[in-house]
């Protein structure tokens, strides 16, 4: 429905743009949040650098990847090897909070209003800041779950108790043996809960919270602000494309891309569509004391 042109929608005054955002915000009758990694990475989660170096060396040194996302992805020699960095990873980015409160910011700022998350990011931060879980959808997966690896059955698993134990355990970039998770039904390998190809498993819950953002978006009505947090060009189709369409169906509703990459939308929804190119947590800062 839109054409190939993009634009950049600012008014080229950044408090001006802030002031315009907090006004939406106060003004809409719900609030759609479509948050992608950019958040997390403003809250301090980031997958290089320094936070790499300190908890990977080791495995860097080994291996010569220099990033989180590599290491996810190598051939590990036996299942030992692959869950002492896997533990190391999903404890880090999953049971410990991020170093800055930029959830926290999010939450103060949409409290008393009429919201809904809909999330690729799997780290769980949400919750962990205290969002109503009934008004979430991690489309993507959870680090906190494991599931089949074939998989034999759609069901999931909290893994904190076991990841907690791999992770103090490990000893030479190795867990224990007896600490490898199987799956209880067929005895192959658990994964983790991650959609990374057609072995995804959407559980109960998982359906559940996708008919929950389904209802919502179904019966809301009125000054609809769709803000879009950190999301990219990997996935545009989960959360970018759908509140480009849905702001452009509703001319009551007004699009807001925040983000230090792409933060274009089609020239159709641009009078209605306010685009920061700026760290997250700062504009969300900043628009609390606007």
């Amino acid at each position: 429905m839109f054409s190939n042109t993009m634009t950049s929608p600012s008014t080229g005054n950044f408090p001006a743009d802030l002031q315009r955002l907090k006004e939406a915000l106060q003004a809409a009758d719900a609030v759609v949040i479509g948050a992608g990694a950019g958040l997390s990475t403003s809250a301090g989660f980031v997958y290089t650098g320094e936070r790499f170096q300190r908890h990977f060396a080791d495995f860097e040194q080994k291996y010569g990847f220099h990033d989180m996302y590599s290491g996810g992805f190598y051939p590990y020699r036996d299942p030992e090897e692959l869950w002492a960095f896997w533990s190391r990873y999903i404890y880090i980015n999953r049971y410990t909070d991020p170093p800055k409160p930029v959830y926290e910011q999010l939450l103060a700022l949409i409290t008393g209003k009429d919201y809904f998350v809909l999330t690729t990011n799997v780290d769980h931060c949400f919750q962990k800041a205290g969002f109503d879980k009934k008004r979430l959808f991690y489309t993507q997966g959870d680090y906190g779950l494991f599931q089949c690896s074939v998989p034999c059955h759609h069901k999931t698993y909290d893994n904190e108790e076991i990841i907690r134990e791999m992770f103090v355990t490990q000893k030479n970039m190795r867990v224990p043996t007896d600490l490898i998770p199987h799956c209880p039904v067929c005895g192959e390998p658990l994964t983790m809960n991650l959609r990374a190809d057609d072995k995804f498993v959407e559980d109960e819950g998982w359906h559940r919270a996708a008919e929950r953002y389904e209802n919502f978006l179904r019966t809301r009505r009125g000054k609809i602000l769709f803000l879009e947090l950190g999301v990219g060009y990997n996935t545009p189709m989960i959360i970018k494309y759908p509140f480009w369409n849905m702001t452009a169906k509703n001319p009551d509703a007004t699009y807001v891309c925040v983000n230090f990459g792409e933060i274009e939308c089609p020239e159709q929804i641009a009078d209605r569509a306010i685009c920061l190119k700026a760290d997250i947590g700062m504009v969300l800062e900043e628009v609390a004391h606007a």
